[in-house]
């Protein structure tokens, strides 16, 4: 049996909101909007893999034969996504199905790294890590700079999120000139900056920028209007039931993993987790995860 290590370094004071803002794309550990940005110091997490699974699919291997290590990036401050439990191990909904995935390639060793969201993508591109896993949306600005794989393993559908007393917001019309929290590079900042260049008045676009634990507090007291996030985050990040969604889907999306563009080996690897999350879902492994980590199963709709 062959043993895995999964390590990372991690900000331990990253705001669990971010995690709305994912876009997991993003938020930072935002990323729905997984939440996002990024604390300056670091620790390390670690937690252990059992050995794959007998019967497990092939992957494709090194060309001296041995097994191939891939660096995945991930972050802390995603609330049953990506974090740290109360014994500072490193799970959660993409961290889990990671481990799954690397069960199914034996021709792969997943190294687990934590970073910051806002750093995942630059990590990627200076090929720091491999891929990431962080709930990224796949959207027109991040397909043209990088590679997703195909097969996705859930499916978002962004909404505007505001304290439970506000009835005056329905829509991003109703924000111009108000203050909207995001995390820098999510795919919910470019919901919103997208909305600002096709519009005279602008939306008070506020980045969340580090060390604060309150995007909660900051919009049921009013310090900031409103927040982006994916439908399944609220309930996250907000057991207190302090916010509700409202309007329409501003964006919906499939999750996927990101990987470096026009690169063979990328699109090798992105094959093969293609592979392996296919036999995941049809053996309900996914479905389970999602019910598990996220309250409901996110897969069922997944875009055809």
């Amino acid at each position: 049996m062959r043993n895995r290590l999964w390590t990372g370094a991690a900000s331990l004071v990253l705001t669990a909101t971010v995690a709305v803002t994912a876009g997991c794309g993003n938020k930072n550990d935002n990323g729905a909007a997984a939440a996002t940005n990024g604390a300056a110091a670091t620790a390390k997490a670690t937690a252990s893999a059992s050995a794959p699974a007998s019967g497990s699919s092939s992957a494709s291997t090194a060309p001296d034969g041995k097994v191939k290590k891939i660096v995945v990036g991930t972050g802390t401050q995603f609330p049953k996504v990506a974090f740290l439990d109360d014994k500072g191990k490193l799970t959660g909904f993409d961290v889990e199905l990671v481990k799954k995935i690397d069960e199914r390639l034996p021709g792969y060793e997943f190294d687990l790294q934590t970073m910051d969201f806002s750093n995942l993508l630059l990590s990627l591109e200076t090929k720091k890590i491999d891929f990431v896993a962080h709930e990224m949306e796949k959207n027109p600005e991040r397909e043209a700079k990088y590679l997703f794989n195909k097969e996705a393993y859930a499916h978002w559908r962004n909404k505007i999120i505001v304290a439970k007393d506000n009835d005056s917001i329905k829509s991003l019309d109703d924000l111009v000139g108000k203050k909207v929290l995001t995390g820098a590079t999510s795919a919910e900042a470019q919901i919103l900056e997208n909305y600002n260049k096709d519009h005279d008045k602008k939306i008070n676009i506020v980045y969340q920028s580090g060390a604060a634990n309150d995007t909660v507090s900051q919009v049921a007291t009013g310090r900031v209007d409103a927040i982006i996030g994916a439908d399944f985050t609220l309930s996250l990040i907000d057991p207190e039931s302090k916010l509700k969604t409202v309007g329409d889907d501003l964006s919906e999306a499939d999750i996927l993993f990101v990987f470096r563009k026009d690169d063979p080996e990328s699109q090798q690897l992105a094959d093969d987790i293609d592979t392996a999350i296919k036999e995941l879902k049809a053996d309900g492994t996914l479905g389970s995860l999602s019910k598990e980590w996220l309250g409901q199963d996110f897969t069922a709709n997944i875009s055809k």
